[in-house]
């Protein structure tokens, strides 16, 4: 949902049900989908990033610069919010999600895992 944004290395932070093995430092590949592909279906690799920090908190706890560097600028809190809980079966405003924080690197790193 955020690949041009992450093309354009705008994303840095992105949050997760879950995602809690995840340490500064561990390599990520970001792929444009990864659940959900048709067998036979390839990974696209968009990106590899690193991670930079963690951390566990409500979904609600979401920042005005959080919806910027999740790739949403446009929307407020709320909507996010709403957007994110109705991708996510069962999450409401007070899940506790992981927010990951990331930097770029060099494409020639490899990812351990994708987002």
């Amino acid at each position: 949902m955020t690949e041009d944004q992450v093309r354009a290395r705008t994303k840095t932070v992105t949050r997760r049900t879950g995602w809690t093995m995840l340490q500064p430092g561990d390599h990520l590949a970001l792929c444009r989908k990864v659940m959900g592909r048709r067998p036979g279906e390839p990974i696209v690799r968009i990106a590899t990033v690193e991670v930079v920090s963690t951390r566990r908190e409500p979904l609600s706890a979401i920042t005005h610069d959080d919806l910027a560097a999740e790739g949403f600028p446009e929307m407020d809190a709320a909507e996010f919010i709403a957007f994110f809980c109705a991708s996510h079966r069962g999450c409401q405003p007070d899940t506790i999600v992981t927010r990951i924080e990331w930097r770029y690197v060099d494409e020639g790193a490899s990812g351990r895992e994708a987002l």
